[in-house]
């Protein structure tokens, strides 16, 4: 309610300030002095105080302050001095010190203490005196949004010293402030006095004094009080709290909110004060030397306080302050202690005197605008369409508010008292549209939002497609193989797109609502037709299709301490021909065990049968994907066999194994996994010897283990991580397992090769190196000798191949083009033209005479390492890593005898970065 009479009371209590004179105007240019101690300023005390050369001091300042001008004091850094100011104005052409630096700072002093003595016609705005301020006979001061801090001894603030119509107003007061000594019509208005100590506000012997909507918190002692010789004084509008109290204060200090003392009682006025809190002293007022308890004696015995208002707890003060207090009082200011003007709370009675709405104490309630939100009833449409933007505002309370729409094109804002506003854009643009409310306050609060114009026209399906990988940054996220990242983003939408529907062409569909990416795992790689179907908002459709091939990403290597993840032999369940068994594969160990595999293309596995019912070979590939017509381990009945795999791995984190026929144990171990954007580069080398016990060291007895240097020798640099060897077998007393890894003292609980008496055997291993650069052998039982062949290594930079799995795929198979003879070489083709490497399966069978298999790279010159020892009555299989020359890799026969060979391809190197 906003009676009629309000403003005009409002502004008729600036009026009468007791004869305060009216605040001086300043001079229409006043020339400036600058005062800037920070680095790099050149300032010097000894100069003009220009700009470019300004004072060190304030000090200096002060004394060189002539009439109409004004002391502009950089902030930031403290002023460690005493400064007094003794330079005087004139009237209407004061001496101002102001600070100079971003809205709402101040210049800051240190301990020592500010005085203004015996000086005329001064203003003070935005300074901080944590020394303390004392005025000393000196008249027409303003002191504007200053902040006091007591020095160690006495009060904050001091006015005395028959000092006259000095102005303390929205300013922060600790400590004690002190009205004295003959000061007359000192007004203190819209002022934050913080009591924290007894007494916040002590008027002695300071006549016409004005204390007039303070904010004043108590603790002991009384918050407001004159005595002495202070007649004629006022005290309206403030807010007085007492703070909650440990414990009692001193009998002596008492605990009041307003005492007047006899002296100080002619003439003196007090009304529309708020008082809360707890005086359990019994003294909330004391007049003339009586106490009285409560509003209503007060005013019965004095006439005083007749629109105070007195509640038990600050709690209990809420709304009562808002448009109550008298707004004719002497010494009202038109705005608050933050600045912010006095405006009518609609949702408050006014109940201020004849109807103001003035509030009591330093500040003055406001319409906070809190938030606004800005919508388009078509943020999607093409140009020329008529779109309507709504602003929707929360604030304080109902009440007129201005809006200023922006639409971000170019185009003038429309400003309007209405919630809504209409406009055309005229070209396509992405263009961000804003609207900024202003209550009468001139409080404001901003709001955005997104206007997609288009170009007119039909709707047109497009998209893209990219193969969606982990990320270095993110390696542990799950990605699955095979994962496509379709975007439609590049459509042409004049409307909105309110459907998509993507048909990945392998029967799996998705459907969305925007025009956003979709993600797909698929089983298995090859090219698939994908269509994009669009519809939108009034409802026409679009539909495109085009072929994405989908393969396995290049990826670097990420070495594992070797774990099990099966041993059918736990469960008593063998793997049966006909049956695939699925494995899955963790890629790391967290603490709380063995997690899921996140972003591996493929994995490298150490597999072993055992206790085989026939003469079978087991197969390994990906979850998801038809069984190929490969093999990867051939075991005799009842032997043992292991070989090394890698394979690919599925969209569920699997992959598959099957025996051929019978049934045997199959024991897997998970030894390293191939991820894009993460792990190791692999560089093959030409097969080179790195250890042979037959030559050195002897066998390696049951139990024992034997260091062999890797990193630094021969072709592998030192700072290789993991080395690519193929580990054999001779000369075996029994059947016994040995283990290659890095570090000699934590032996893992898997196998990698198994001799068996009578027989060489060999397995391609992939090992860790050691911190020392070695690797350790270990034999678990009997004796045998080991030959350590080195075919590649990998390392963490950014030089080397990275490894592109496949679905296991024959390349070539002598069965169908006959034997090869002792001493021959047969050249395997097939392989991509860029690769410098290959991972394959080797197969020897149908053998006539004891042996081995060299592989090498095609057009490279062979070495006497072995790559798989062929015999007699056995399949023999072997994992291998061999350079590739022209696409094509070279197998060579010793002088053993003929062999039919099979080779399997499982993936390839390339220098192409992922």
């Amino acid at each position: 309610m906003r009676p009629t009479r309000a403003t005009v009371l409002l502004t008729a209590g600036l009026v009468p300030l007791l004869g305060v004179p009216a605040a001086a105007v300043a001079a229409e240019a006043p020339p400036a002095l600058y005062v800037n101690n920070s680095a790099g300023s050149s300032c010097t005390d000894g100069g003009s105080g220009s700009q470019t050369v300004p004072f060190c001091t304030i000090s200096a300042a002060a004394k060189a302050v002539a009439p109409g001008q004004t002391v502009r004091i950089k902030t930031g850094k403290t002023y460690d001095e005493a400064v007094t100011i003794g330079s005087s104005g004139a009237p209407g052409k004061p001496v101002t010190f102001v600070a100079d630096g971003p809205v709402g700072s101040a210049v800051s002093l240190g301990r020592e203490a500010l005085t203004i003595s015996g000086a005329s016609h001064v203003v003070i705005r935005d300074l901080n005196a944590n020394g303390g301020l004392r005025v000393s006979g000196s008249a027409d001061v303003e002191l504007d949004r200053i902040r006091t801090i007591p020095s160690t001894t006495g009060a904050s603030l001091v006015v005395g010293d028959a000092s006259t119509d000095v102005r303390v107003s929205r300013a922060v007061l600790y400590g004690v402030t002190r009205i004295e000594g003959g000061a007359q019509r000192t007004v203190l208005s819209r002022n934050e006095i913080q009591g924290d100590k007894p007494d916040p506000l002590v008027v002695v012997d300071a006549p016409g004094t004005v204390v007039t909507n303070n904010s004043v918190s108590l603790g002991c002692g009384t918050a407001v009080s004159l005595s002495g010789g202070s007649s004629g004084s006022a005290v309206f509008n403030n807010l007085v709290k007492a703070k909650p109290l440990s414990g009692p204060c001193d009998p002596a200090l008492g605990r009041g909110a307003i005492a007047v003392s006899q002296s100080a009682a002619d003439g003196t006025r007090s009304d529309s004060n708020l008082i809360a809190g707890d005086f359990k002293a019994g003294q909330v007022y004391k007049w003339g030397g009586a106490a009285h308890h409560d509003q209503a004696a007060f005013h019965a015995a004095t006439g005083q306080g007749g629109r105070d208002i007195v509640v038990p707890s600050a709690e209990e003060v809420g709304t009562k302050a808002v448009d109550s207090a008298d707004a004719t009082a002497p010494g009202v200011l038109l705005t608050d202690s933050k600045g912010y003007p006095v405006v009518d709370d609609l949702r408050v009675a006014n109940t201020g005197k004849d109807g103001g709405y003035l509030d009591r104490g330093a500040r003055e309630a406001q319409n906070w605008l809190e938030s606004t939100r800005l919508e388009f009833d078509q943020p999607w449409a093409p140009a020329g369409t008529t779109v309507k933007a709504t602003a929707t505002t929360v604030s304080a309370w109902p009440g007129a508010l201005t809006h200023h729409f922006d639409f971000g094109d170019g185009s003038a804002p429309v400003v309007t008292k209405e919630t809504t506003a209409t406009h055309v854009y005229g070209s396509p643009c992405e263009c961000t549209a804003t609207v900024t409310v202003y209550n009468d306050a001139q409080l404001k609060v901003a709001g955005g939002a997104k206007a997609k114009v288009t170009a007119p026209g039909p709707l047109t399906a497009a998209f893209t497609s990219r193969p969606f990988l982990p990320t270095a940054e993110d390696p542990r996220a799950y990605v699955a193989p095979l994962t496509v990242e379709v975007d439609p983003g590049t459509s042409v939408a004049p409307w909105p797109v309110q459907q998509v529907d993507v048909d990945f062409g392998d029967g799996t569909k998705e459907r969305v609502s925007a025009l956003e990416p979709v993600r797909h795992a698929y089983a298995q790689p090859g090219d698939y037709k994908v269509t994009v179907t669009l519809k939108d908002a009034k409802g026409a459709t679009s539909a495109v299709s085009r072929t994405v091939q989908v393969a396995y990403a290049a990826s670097g290597y990420v070495s594992l301490h070797p774990f099990r993840v099966l041993d059918t032999r736990t469960a008593g369940t063998p793997v049966q021909a006909g049956t695939a068994t699925p494995v899955a594969l963790p890629v790391v160990y967290y603490s709380s065990g063995p997690h899921h595999t996140g972003g591996a293309t493929a994995a490298v596995l150490n597999v072993t049968v055992t206790g085989a019912s026939e003469d079978t070979h087991l197969n390994v590939w990906p979850s998801g994907q038809p069984r190929p017509a490969t093999s990867n381990v051939n075991v005799r009945a009842g032997g043992t066999s292991s070989n090394t795999v890698t394979v690919p791995i599925g969209a569920d984190g699997k992959v598959l194994a099957q025996l051929n026929s019978g049934q045997g144990h199959v024991v897997v171990d998970f030894v390293g996994y191939y991820q894009p954007n993460t792990g190791h580069r692999f560089d093959p080398i030409t097969p080179t010897r790195l250890a042979d016990t037959r030559t050195a060291g002897g066998a390696l007895g049951g139990g024992q283990t034997r260091t062999v240097k890797v990193a630094g020798v021969r072709t592998i640099p030192p700072d290789a991580t993991a080395v690519a060897l193929n580990l054999t077998s001779t000369g075996a007393t029994t059947n016994t397992h040995v283990i290659a890894y890095a570090e000699a003292t934590k032996r893992p609980a898997t196998s990698n090769l198994n001799p068996e008496p009578g027989k060489d055997k060999s397995n391609q291993v992939i090992v860790p190196v050691g911190p020392d650069g070695t690797i350790t052998l270990y034999n678990n039982a009997g004796s045998t000798d080991l030959i350590v062949d080195a075919v590649g290594y990998y390392r963490d930079s950014g030089l080397g191949a990275l490894f592109t799995p496949v679905v296991p795929k024959r390349l070539a198979d002598t069965r169908t083009t006959g034997k090869l003879a002792p001493g021959a070489t047969t050249t395997v083709p097939g392989l991509p033209a860029d690769a410098v490497g290959a991972a394959l399966n080797v197969t020897a069978t149908d053998t006539s005479d004891p042996g081995f298999l060299t592989v090498h790279g095609y057009g490279t010159a062979r070495t006497d390492a072995s790559s798989l020892n062929t015999r007699p009555g056995d399949t023999v299989p072997n994992h291998v890593i061999t350079p590739v020359g022209d696409g094509k890799v070279s197998i060579w026969n010793s002088w053993g005898g003929s062999n039919h060979v099979i080779t399997d391809l499982l993936g390839y190197f390339t220098y192409t970065r992922p």
